[in-house]
């Protein structure tokens, strides 16, 4: 008989969420920056970008998801690359020091 114990679950379970997104349908450029953005551009797209996400029901797996997964790029959950990182990099020095 086969093992299914080791069977990865179905992605529809993990990524349903993503169908009621504010941000499904929205142009990805928004959320996404450009090679060499920098600066007021930089700030005002990815300001754009939160706007959409402060109003997403999903907001929260949304985060959830970018964290968990590390994603290096892009605004998810409300938060842009820096935020992301700062929150990664604290928990890790917590992991280090427990």
């Amino acid at each position: 008989m086969t093992c299914t114990t080791r069977l990865p679950k179905p992605v529809a379970d993990v990524w349903d969420w993503q169908i009621d997104g504010s941000c499904r349908g929205a142009n990805s450029a928004i959320f996404f920056h450009p090679d060499n953005e920098r600066g007021s551009a930089r700030s005002a797209r990815e300001n754009r970008a939160k706007q959409i996400c402060a109003a997403c029901p999903v907001l929260e797996q949304c985060r959830q998801h970018a964290l968990e997964a590390q994603e290096p790029y892009g605004v998810w959950g409300g938060m842009g690359e820096d935020e992301r990182r700062k929150i990664i990099a604290s928990a890790r020095r917590r992991l280090r020091v427990a």
